[in-house]
């Protein structure tokens, strides 16, 4: 009975251990997750600025041709996949490696270490080096995005696509793609058509601010994966925390149970002792 009160003790020693680092963790997810949500809304003014801009061009001349907006025929795709540089954060990286778009993509850019090596050991055509998601820059995703445009205006692609994780609260985010190129201009890039002097052309416009869009495009979607991350791992350790507690308070009882017992055992043998004395 001693043997096992000291196991129970040893035990509720180590969850304990283990809920102060899970609750730490969840503190300092939670920092992030603020830090990155901040940045993400500031970042989607600009989105909609540029969105908008856009939006007033093309809605100025709808026989606009561009190179960044008509399709080519290659059938080739390449998939930007943004992941995480750390695990626990629950199903966050694994939802990503089980979309289709993953096995569907010619070719792979991974942002974040996590997943790197796994796409990389099972032979996923993988272009880049190995790029962390937590300390890449704008102009980090410009240089990747510049080699991506790159490649679909040389042909070499017909499409480039974002699989990323949307935010939607603190609790719920889902995987989601995104087409960058060809660019569709929507009715949603502009809420108010208004006619417009361009100066220079409409054209040579577009050629300019079509790559900024795409910059910009990209490390939005970064920011609303890091957001997700952060979320999610805020919540995976929230979960863990609780359990620990849970489990604590069972093995307290437990180890209440078994001391009781041991008590009532001795009690027991010294009455036994007295009445055979």
């Amino acid at each position: 009975m001693g043997q096992s009160k000291q196991a129970i003790k040893s035990r509720i020693r180590s969850i304990n251990a283990t809920k102060k680092i899970t609750s730490a963790m969840e503190l300092i997810a939670n920092v992030k997750l603020q830090k990155h949500r901040n940045l993400m809304s500031k970042n989607a003014e600009y989105t909609l600025m540029l969105k908008n801009t856009l939006g007033n061009i093309v809605a100025s001349d709808s026989q606009i041709e561009n190179k960044f907006i008509i399709k080519n025929d290659n059938p080739n795709e390449l998939l930007f996949v943004i992941t995480s540089d750390m695990g626990l954060c629950g199903a966050y990286n694994m939802n990503l490696m089980k979309h289709e778009a993953i096995n569907e993509a010619s070719q792979i850019i991974v942002i974040g270490t996590h997943q790197y090596h796994w796409l990389k050991a099972r032979n996923y055509p993988v272009i880049n080096e190995i790029c962390s998601s937590d300390s890449i820059n704008f102009q980090g995703i410009k240089r990747l995005a510049q080699r991506a445009v790159d490649k679909y205006l040389n042909k070499e692609i017909g499409k480039i696509s974002v699989l990323y994780t949307k935010f939607i609260n603190t609790v719920s985010f889902e995987v989601e793609k995104a087409q960058v190129l060809p660019l569709i201009p929507s009715d949603d890039y502009v809420k108010v058509k208004q006619e417009t002097l361009f100066e220079p052309s409409a054209n040579e416009i577009l050629d300019e601010l079509i790559p900024m869009m795409i910059n910009n495009l990209i490390y939005n979607l970064l920011l609303e994966s890091k957001t997700s991350e952060q979320a999610s791992r805020r919540l995976a350790m929230e979960n863990a925390t609780d359990n620990a507690t849970e489990l604590n308070d069972k093995l307290v009882l437990a180890y209440n149970q078994a001391r009781q017992s041991a008590i009532t055992q001795e009690i027991t043998e010294i009455i036994s002792g007295a009445d055979a004395a």
